[in-house]
């Protein structure tokens, strides 16, 4: 390992063997300083963001890439008020998972513990490293981050405001800090880590996570893209299935838990189809649609591409199906694990689509945005995670932890 990314991760490894015996209290306190720095720090971390916004607008960045990057004094709050969230919540670390007493009188116990070393891979998004560095912390992890060079100024910023923070509340620095170097080569080198680095997550677009998977010897918890569907059923409350789609795409479109995807049943397409056709084009929505919704105007017709497709900003692809099953396989054969959601008043149809449907979030009458570590009540959340080893859906603190086996015995030997 070369010397850009072995002596940060050195010190993030001794920093992480401090913070994982740290007590509720210390962690509690470090996060409510952090916050109390952030909101003192936001003219500093605005002035920064502005400098990022710039560049990126010069270079030519699409319009739902800049919405990710830009902070501005609410989006600051809300990071503040993440750590105070965080802080609030119980500590992770120490829970007893389970335990027995052995036959041959052996007391069992297994304990949640941290990780120890966290990397962080991940674009744009600044308030990510917030979000993360408090994750980490009150789940007794060092973090690592690397965002991408879009947000240089932004992280920088708000990493030293942080680190400042941990020092005031009795923690080192290096219990957070920012990969050095703005190049892949950093980004490699970390990947390589193993030994210093315990675990990585990726958080970002597909090519940033294939390629984390991929060429990580670190072990990876990989967050995915949002190819989110929202079906809508034949027995679904119409003006709740329109309010559900619109917030599901037009919310916020450039995040993973935006709906990519409409589908609706045959038995109310004459009905639906064109009054969700007006209200998405009325929200400036462009619409990638099968034969019945490109009959309206201004409705691209839809290709095979456009099934799988992340869009991230107002475009949506739409099908009708001839039936629930219809929607399921449309599903399984498209879906990207992270949420799918069915309008529907049938008891019936919901607990088949829960049951049939594999992601790591399934909506019943209910918004694809919903699927987020703060409105689960988790806190501010890392990421989404759509494998199955060894979280699924939203990073929130017990997702952040590995677990020991304690044994006690007396004189006993085998």
């Amino acid at each position: 390992m070369s010397e850009l990314i072995a002596p940060v991760a050195t010190r993030a490894r001794e920093a992480s063997t401090v913070l994982a015996l740290a007590t509720r209290a210390t962690k509690d306190a470090a996060l409510e300083a952090m916050a109390a720095a952030l909101l003192a720090g936001t003219e500093e971390i605005l002035a920064a963001n502005a400098a990022d916004i710039d560049s990126a607008t010069a270079s030519g960045t699409p319009e739902h890439m800049i919405d990710r990057l830009r902070l501005d004094a609410g989006r600051v709050a809300a990071m503040a008020q993440g750590m105070r969230e965080v802080a609030a919540l119980p500590d992770p670390v120490g829970t007893v998972l389970r335990g027995s007493t052995l036959a041959n009188g052996l007391e069992l116990r297994q304990v949640s513990v941290p990780f120890g070393v966290v990397g962080v891979i991940y674009e744009a998004r600044p308030n990510v490293t917030a979000d993360a560095a408090g994750i980490c912390l009150k789940s007794g992890n060092a973090v690592l981050l690397r965002g991408s060079s879009s947000a240089l100024r932004s992280n920088t910023a708000i990493v030293e405001v942080l680190r400042a923070a941990a020092v005031s509340a009795g923690l080192p620095a290096d219990v957070v800090a920012l990969v050095p170097g703005d190049g892949h080569d950093a980004v490699k080198e970390l990947m390589r880590a193993r030994g210093l680095v315990d675990v990585l997550i990726p958080r970002g677009g597909a090519g940033l996570i294939r390629s984390v998977v991929e060429e990580s010897t670190v072990p990876v918890i990989e967050t995915g893209v949002g190819n989110c569907h929202v079906y809508v059923d034949a027995d679904a409350d119409l003006e709740m299935a329109l309010a559900v789609v619109l917030n599901s795409k037009t919310h916020r479109t450039s995040v993973c838990n935006a709906a990519e995807s409409l589908l609706v049943h045959q038995a109310v397409a004459a009905e639906f189809v064109p009054r969700v056709v007006a209200a998405l084009q009325a929200a400036d929505v462009t619409i990638h649609g099968d034969d019945m919704f490109a009959a309206h105007p201004g409705v691209i017709p839809a290709t095979e591409e456009d099934w799988d497709t992340e869009y991230l900003s107002l475009d949506i692809s739409a099908r009708v199906v001839a039936d629930l099953n219809g929607a399921i396989s449309h599903i399984r054969a498209h879906t990207s694990g992270h949420t799918e959601a069915i309008v529907t008043g049938s008891q019936a149809a919901a607990r088949r689509f829960t049951a049939e449907v594999d992601a790591a979030a399934v909506m019943v009458n209910a918004s694809t945005r919903f699927t987020d570590g703060g409105e689960f009540g988790f806190g501010a959340e890392i990421g989404i995670s759509t494998q199955k080893l060894h979280a699924r859906g939203p990073l929130g603190l017990p997702e952040m932890t590995s677990s020991k086996y304690v044994v006690t015995g007396d004189g006993h030997v085998r």
